[in-house]
């Protein structure tokens, strides 16, 4: 990727692994020249800066959920408004246009499909995980599960034990 854009003599910046933003602005020769050669090296040219913009921006919700010191260390907006080098409010509206829901839900959303993970570990006791995904408690990540999901998380703790129940069952089962 490097080697076509300093080919065509353009100034850019490494974004992220595979994104890079070009400062100058291109003719169509060049944008179809950049394109080419970006083909022939196996790469595919996305251009589209919104929608890079929303994966980048999915991508540092999932990154947040998913690793303890980042959602323990600060609040959602200015985390995400730090990753992003973006005002949380010009996201939040994107995302919303974009997605035709909000950046919230979204992050509620994949909490909630966290905590259906950690139940299902069994590693953990519901004030643990209600901690580790920073609500203010137990009956707070309860309601709200209950909304995202249908269910309560003692539904997906059922759940769990009777699939550890069947796996007993099938390994005394299996002949030795």
């Amino acid at each position: 990727m490097r080697v076509e854009l300093n080919k065509l003599g353009l100034h850019y910046k490494v974004v992220d692994l595979g994104e890079v933003d070009i400062m100058e602005d291109l003719t169509a020769l060049e944008w179809e020249s950049l394109r080419a050669g970006l083909l022939c090296s196996g790469l595919v040219m996305m251009d589209d800066k919104r929608g890079l913009l929303m994966g980048r921006i999915k991508d540092s919700i999932m990154s947040m959920v998913y690793s303890d010191e980042d959602l323990q260390r600060c609040t959602f907006s200015s985390y995400l408004a730090e990753q992003l080098e973006r005002d949380y409010h010009s996201l939040s509206e994107l995302f919303t246009e974009m997605q035709g829901s909000t950046i919230e839900q979204f992050f509620i959303a994949q909490k909630a499909e966290r905590v259906k993970e950690l139940i299902m570990d069994g590693q953990w006791n519901m004030t643990e995980i209600a901690f580790k995904m920073r609500y203010s408690s137990v009956a707070h990540l309860s309601n709200q599960f209950k909304k995202v999901t249908g269910h309560s998380p003692s539904h997906f703790k059922q759940i769990r034990a009777l699939k550890n129940e069947a796996s007993r069952h099938t390994a005394i089962e299996q002949p030795e």
